[in-house]
């Protein structure tokens, strides 16, 4: 978590660096950062989801049970008095040039995280853990079971 007293908030809140003494402080939680990371990361195209299979699968059950998602969920941040860090695990879809991909899901990351919170992103560390496949089992079964299934 970040906190930044004085006329420091101010500039990384978009007052241009006006000097106007401490008029208090300004708290950003890791959560913050992780969200609006998530939520970038997610906008980015070529990117089919976020987090491993154990990540994807216990966030699916949390998101029943609670009836909301997290749209931070499958990235991982450190957050210092002007910096933060990210660890996202991904997978792609399939045909998406990675390289490319990764490329613009630094820049689409950092601009948002930088434009909402004023932090400095000094790296973002992209996890490729897998290749999605149109028509694949994970999309057959969000079908519905009843669509092919083997036995009844």
């Amino acid at each position: 978590m970040t906190t930044t007293t004085g006329s420091r908030s101010g500039s990384a809140l978009g007052t241009n660096g006006a000097e106007g003494g401490t008029r208090g402080t300004t708290t950003i939680a890791d959560t913050v950062v992780s969200t609006i990371a998530g939520i970038a990361v997610r906008e980015t195209e070529g990117i089919h989801s976020i987090g491993g299979g154990a990540s994807r699968a216990l966030g699916a059950v949390k998101d029943k049970v609670s009836r909301s998602s997290d749209p931070g969920r499958g990235v991982k941040v450190e957050v210092g008095e002007k910096q933060t860090a990210i660890d996202v695990d991904v997978v792609v879809e399939y045909g998406a040039r990675i390289m490319d991909t990764a490329k613009d899901l630094r820049d689409h990351v950092t601009d948002a995280v930088e434009t909402m919170t004023g932090l400095e992103v000094v790296e973002i560390n992209i996890r490729v853990l897998d290749v999605h496949v149109p028509g694949s089992e994970e999309d057959e079964d969000r079908e519905g079971a009843s669509s092919s299934s083997r036995v009844q």
